[in-house]
């Protein structure tokens, strides 16, 4: 996989910027606020159609500007891609592929493929359990971008459950409609996450061996809001409603959802000892970056070549044994 070359149009602080990348390896250097960052945002907004810097589309579109635009070329095995992102500051986006607008912004996802690593990432150890759900839901997005679309009901029917239980008068036979629309969405999500760290978890481990030199074992798991033992669809089904059903009085009386999978985080423990709270700055740069490596052998699997890897100024957070092992990978 291959980015040829990238146009971007009132995006951030760029008017008009036309960047053709040459070289397999590209370097980008500046000063602060330059524009460094916003350009590999713009790559990633490509891939995902999501930022880790903003949620706000508002945050993208250059001051006094309406709206804002991305172009590029994408160069993979089957072919040239050309794709297009629109983004205006209020309303939808649009999104071609090769000239063409797509009705459903899904059939833009996993066109081009890529790996994210910056600073920021050490809140995959540090932060709230929702930034790690969302560093897992991006992952198995690229992987398999129906996922987007299974995450998009998820969320939908919690909205409308959350907002059922917010009633003065709540109807119990809607409650239990909503109750089995909540158990089915939520086992597609809860399923898929548990497959991709079971894939993913071996593949930082080794990376982790290599680069704490066998001295440390990294220990990946997966805590899901709700918990089963069998990876079949009506099992895990009825483990959420049993799970709802356990929760009825609490949700009731608090308004709000408490069971599933908005609620799962994931665990990372060096040496059988939780990362967050005991592992050293040395220690937790070493777990992001190899699970950034595993990031990038899983995707080369899944979609049979490499993917694009984005690096935001994060050797100067690596000791040189950790800036090698980086730069060979």
């Amino acid at each position: 996989m291959y980015l040829e070359k990238i146009h971007l149009h009132t995006f951030r602080n760029y008017q008009e910027q036309v960047v053709n990348f040459d070289g397999k390896k590209t370097i980008l250097l500046g000063n602060n606020a330059q524009g460094k960052s916003n350009l590999l945002e713009a790559v990633e907004l490509l891939s995902t159609l999501k930022s880790h810097r903003t949620t706000s589309d508002r945050d993208l579109v250059l001051e006094g500007e309406k709206e804002a635009s991305i172009y590029a070329t994408n160069q993979r095995l089957y072919g040239t891609t050309d794709l297009a992102l629109i983004i205006p500051k209020q309303g939808r986006r649009t999104v071609k592929l090769n000239q063409e607008n797509l009705r459903r912004h899904l059939d833009f996802l996993g066109v081009l493929n890529l790996v994210q690593f910056s600073s920021l990432d050490l809140d995959l150890v540090r932060g709230s359990p929702e930034y790690r759900r969302h560093w897992l839901d991006n992952v198995l997005i690229q992987l398999e971008p129906i996922y987007a679309y299974i995450l998009q009901q998820y969320n939908k029917v919690l909205k409308q459950r959350n907002a059922l239980l917010k009633q003065e008068k709540l109807d119990q036979l809607q409650l239990q409609l909503w109750n089995e629309q909540l158990a089915t969405t939520g086992s597609r999500v809860t399923r898929r996450r548990a497959r991709v760290i079971h894939r993913l978890a071996p593949l930082a481990q080794a990376w982790h061996n290599s680069i704490s030199g066998n001295t440390e074992k990294l220990e990946i798991r997966y805590n899901p809001n709700v918990t089963w033992a069998k990876d079949d669809p009506n099992h895990v089904q009825q483990a959420f409603l049993e799970q709802i059903e356990k929760n009825h009085h609490t949700e009731t009386r608090l308004r709000t959802t408490g069971v599933g999978p908005h609620r799962d985080d994931i665990e990372f423990l060096i040496n059988q000892t939780l990362a967050k709270s005991y592992g050293s700055q040395g220690q937790q740069r070493t777990l992001v970056l190899a699970i950034k490596l595993a990031e990038l052998n899983l995707l080369e699997e899944v979609i049979g070549e490499p993917p694009l890897l984005l690096l935001d100024d994060v050797l100067a957070e690596l000791d040189p044994h950790r800036q090698n092992q980086l730069l060979e990978a």
